[in-house]
């Protein structure tokens, strides 16, 4: 297995329930940041009084004395408390925090709240309300998110919001060319003097005098930025699975383990078309990410689908102290994700009930006959997956063509429609219950379809499709009267993580314990 790091750490559990209690336990930061442990990465954050600067725990600065240090859960704690961020460490590319709660109310709400501001999809032409637009999603008032924020993090949600665009703005900075307009706008400011001015505020740096302190990426290879993780993380199982089910043309997976994709994104009314290629830095527990010209002016939004896709923002010591027992070889394993929550639906259609590879023969059958040609400098990527508003239309009888039954041509078409019409949202900050409802409404969709797709394109940690035969047969459950019922059952003691369980069961094609033992 691929990964750094040994799970089971001593220190781990402290950190986590440190965060999730929002008390700092500030000697068991001190051990972990002596100790340069890349496992707690994004975990907290490190601020030294004596030069107003907060750093990730794996800074390879000269660790400072304890005295000097303050420990904080989040980079915006940090920032409210006066710090700045590290030019050599760089917090913005430490993999966020995450922590997920089914009891406590205020922890839910604070959970979906951040998933939602994390996403810089949301920022662009926003306006002055984003507090009360984000109140109104969530069903609460203002003023109760505003107390939530205030009582777990000590900050409010235009803070927290505040400090993600301006580690994003750092980040653009640091890694390309771009003109400091473009990054201003691409970070969510509504204007340069706003964004010059937060910058000069909060970093005592404009941006012009941090670009010259930092080295830009760009290549004739695309502009190149890096993306942090936790070990362990078994590269070679997630690679392995989107080789399995790869489109040619439209992805690959080469001999040097790197990644190629093609892909389109909507931003308001614009598409935009291009490719990325990803690649793993092991030894420093970093994705090196590749993106064409075409997506340099939406970059922070490719980042966070990158980050998703991969499940680069795992807390793999969270998640393996529920499954490990059951599943003690799959420490490293993660749920992969995709680009674009539309295409992974189409598939996730195309997949019921037959082979891995008979629906990938059909996925590229679909790319084939409605495909888009695009000019890459990669050899292996040549086309895009079919756009929404283009299956939307697309004819019963070009479907059959196809060898897509009609239940299926039926689904497919009522995704597209659904997506081309902006009322589904298949991406992380989807309202999971309203989602799989709205998707088990359509034709042809049923629980597992939905489930699946709760767990690859909704970031769902605890999707569980309790009818999917090679879980009964990992589980044992395969000559039970009611397998799907005793599935759903066995699971809850894999709670919030049943959709790490599922990848790890279809991996393992067995689970450890006896299954009732666990029920």
């Amino acid at each position: 297995m691929s990964g750094n790091g040994q799970p089971g750490s001593s220190e781990r559990p402290t950190i986590a329930a440190m965060n999730r209690s929002n008390r700092i336990d500030d000697d068991a930061c001190y051990r972990a940041l002596c100790s340069h442990d890349a496992r707690f990465d994004g975990q907290f954050f490190t601020a030294v009084t004596s030069t107003g600067i907060y750093c990730r725990p794996v800074c390879r600065v000269r660790t400072p004395r304890r005295e000097n240090c303050r420990f904080f859960a989040h980079a915006a704690q940090a920032e409210h408390a006066g710090f700045r961020p590290c030019l050599r460490c760089r917090p913005e590319l430490a993999p966020m925090d995450r922590h997920w709660s089914t009891e406590d109310a205020s922890a839910i709400l604070l959970q979906q709240a951040t998933l939602w501001l994390d996403d810089p999809q949301h920022w662009l032409g926003a306006d002055g309300n984003m507090g009360e637009r984000l109140a109104a999603r969530l069903g609460v008032s203002d003023r109760h998110l505003r107390r939530v924020f205030e009582d777990r993090l000590g900050v409010s949600p235009l803070q927290y919001l505040l400090t993600r665009k301006l580690l994003t703005a750092k980040q653009l900075l640091a890694d390309t060319d771009l003109p400091i307009t473009q990054i201003a706008g691409a970070s969510g400011f509504a204007s340069v003097r706003r964004f010059n001015a937060a910058f000069l505020d909060h970093y005592r740096l404009n941006p012009t005098q941090l670009r010259r302190q930092t080295t830009s990426r760009d290549t004739d290879e695309g502009t190149a930025v890096r993306l942090g993780y936790r070990p362990p993380y078994d590269v070679t199982a997630t690679l392995a699975f989107f080789r399995q089910r790869l489109i040619e043309g439209v992805a690959f997976v080469d001999d040097r383990q790197r990644l190629g994709l093609t892909l389109r994104m909507t931003i308001g009314e614009r598409s935009l078309r291009g490719w990325l290629l990803a690649e793993f830095d092991e030894a420093r527990c970093q994705l090196v990410l590749r993106v064409s010209d075409d997506l340099r002016e939406v970059l922070p939004q490719l980042i966070h689908r990158v980050r998703a896709a991969l499940d680069l923002d795992a807390d793999p010591g969270a998640i393996n102290a529920v499954l490990h027992g059951a599943f003690p070889a799959g420490d490293g394993l993660r749920v992969p994700g995709a680009l674009d929550g539309f295409e992974l639906a189409v598939r996730a259609v195309l997949g019921q009930q037959i082979t891995v590879a008979a629906a990938r023969t059909l996925a590229q059958r679909l790319v084939n006959r409605f495909g888009e040609p695009i000019d890459t400098p990669l050899a292996a990527l040549t086309q895009l997956f079919p756009a929404p508003e283009v299956l939307a239309r697309a004819d019963g009888d070009a479907l059959g063509e196809l060898g897509i039954v009609k239940q299926r041509q039926a689904a497919i078409v009522a995704l597209a429609r659904g997506v081309a019409e902006q009322g589904l949202v298949l991406n992380g900050s989807a309202d999971v219950p309203a989602t799989l409802t709205a998707l088990k409404a359509m034709p042809g969709i049923g629980d597992w379809t939905a489930q699946y797709i709760a767990m690859r394109a909704l970031r769902w940690p605890d999707a569980f499709p309790a009818g999917d035969v090679a879980l009964h047969k990992a589980m044992g459950l395969q000559d039970a009267k009611n397998p799907a019922r005793e599935a759903e059952a066995a699971s809850r003691a894999w709670k919030p993580w049943r959709s790490y369980a599922v990848v790890r069961a279809w991996s393992a094609g067995r689970v450890t314990q006896p299954t009732g033992a666990r029920a």
